[in-house]
């Protein structure tokens, strides 16, 4: 793509022309051979299949030219990934810990690493490398936990917005048998949420987010839960927590809550489940849970690496899209290795084949594109942003990617291949290397 100064004029109506990619629909993709789509402000103003067009809307929008961007061949533009569940301050023990199941992983690994998390210096240099590697794998969207410390947590606010990214930052709740060193009293982490939602709120980005974070209901009591569920609905935010990752996990939940029918039952009865809520993992959800789920309008963020490498389970995504529910991708990092989408793309194929063994030819796995839907619209309506970003609509954000799939990356391209094949071609073997540029609400951060 010509045209490098576009970093620095991202403020500038711009048009980019070329091979075009996106959802409308879970079934298949929407892709435009030689489109154009047009950005003012940051937001998408014109989508065309072809460029037939292009001298028109160039002077509708006041585009000059050294503001018209043409695709080289071999690239192609599409959505921005979004990550609806990832940990930034366990990005260090990626790759760690996998010998371990879920309870005692976060004993061993994780709880030590996130109370370090009071030295601020310590989470910056965490937090930059984090924001950057999700930014580099194409993430324009990630939904954050962080950890109980206030500060720290604005402060990876604070970097996310430095770097660009469009985010939702959650400071974690823990006050239920917590570790040592490392918990709160239901008071102050009631009052210091509540500080955090304003903080949030007072730095006025628009593309960053307040959500509420109980840890989930082995590290929160009820009393708790309820306040947050009212915070929630008074500041209108979000809500992100993990539910039935674990059968370990989900028998605990039950011996604890004997009052509540299940586990989804229990985030119920503190009013935690809404349509800006968002559940990691989802594996062992019983089918009066899915109802519910769908009632409420509340998602699941799929993690099949962390389902995969902390052995949790098989999470049947098909199940949850029959029964109504939104469906996202997390790479949960550090409970998954890879902080990139396209590592779940590809382990959200696998676990869905593995799943179809021994079903019968009447259930179907899922395809490479209901996995790009979940990786960018499915996301998209996921966290409840759909009428903002997850495809390239008139009027939404133009958050996406430039891909490169001319013998960049770790595949040799060795014939000639239309757009979709491209598209297949990137989802199954390209990486980081392939991204050659990232926009979010308009600007280039990559």
């Amino acid at each position: 793509m010509s045209g490098d100064a576009h970093k620095e004029v991202h403020n500038k109506p711009f048009i980019i022309v070329g091979p075009i990619v996106h959802s409308e629909e879970i079934t298949k993709l929407k892709v435009f051979d030689g489109g154009l789509i047009a950005a003012v402000n940051g937001k998408i103003v014109a989508v065309e299949e072809t460029p037939k067009n292009l001298a028109r809307i160039q002077k509708k929008y006041s585009v000059t030219d050294g503001c018209v961007y043409h695709l080289d061949k071999g690239q192609f533009l599409m959505p921005g990934l979004i990550d609806t569940h990832i940990h930034a301050p366990q990005y260090p023990n990626a790759g760690l810990g996998y010998d371990m199941q879920l309870l005692d992983w976060l004993k061993t690994y994780t709880f030590p690493l996130e109370k370090k998390y009071s030295d601020l210096s310590f989470a910056a240099k965490v937090y930059e490398a984090i924001v950057k590697r999700t930014l580099a794998n194409g993430t324009t969207t990630a939904v954050y936990f962080a950890t109980i410390h206030v500060d720290s947590t604005i402060l990876l606010a604070k970097i996310v917005t430095h770097q660009g990214q469009r985010a939702f930052i959650g400071k974690v709740n823990m006050n239920y048998k917590t570790p040592e060193g490392y918990g709160e009293t239901t008071k102050e982490s009631y009052q210091k949420t509540e500080d955090f939602i304003k903080q949030i709120q007072n730095m006025k980005n628009n593309l960053i987010l307040p959500i509420i974070t109980p840890r989930f209901a082995l590290s929160c009591d009820m009393e708790l839960m309820k306040k947050l569920g009212e915070l929630a609905s008074r500041y209108n935010v979000h809500i992100q927590t993990h539910i039935s990752e674990n059968q370990g996990e989900v028998a605990a939940v039950r011996g604890l809550y004997r009052d509540c029918k299940n586990y989804a039952d229990v985030y119920d009865k503190a009013k935690l489940l809404t349509d800006k809520t968002v559940l990691a993992h989802g594996v062992y959800l019983h089918d009066e849970e899915l109802e519910l789920l769908a009632a409420r309008g509340s998602s699941v963020s799929h993690c099949p690496n962390s389902n995969t490498s902390l052995k949790s389970g098989l999470c049947d995504v098909r199940r949850l899209l029959n029964a109504g529910i939104k469906v996202g991708l997390g790479t949960d990092v550090s409970g998954g290795y890879s902080p990139s989408i396209l590592d779940a793309i590809r382990n959200t194929l696998d676990v869905s084949i593995h799943i179809s063994y021994g079903k019968g030819s009447n259930y179907a796995p899922l395809t490479y594109p209901e996995a790009f839907y979940l990786a960018t619209l499915g996301g998209a309506r996921a966290v409840a942003l759909d009428d903002t970003i997850g495809n390239f609509k008139v009027g939404k954000d133009f958050d996406a990617l430039i891909v490169n799939m001319k013998n960049l990356g770790p595949i040799d391209i060795l014939g000639e291949y239309d757009t979709e094949a491209l598209v297949q071609k990137f989802l199954y073997t390209g990486d980081d290397r392939n991204i050659s540029k990232v926009y979010v609400a308009g600007r280039q951060v990559k």
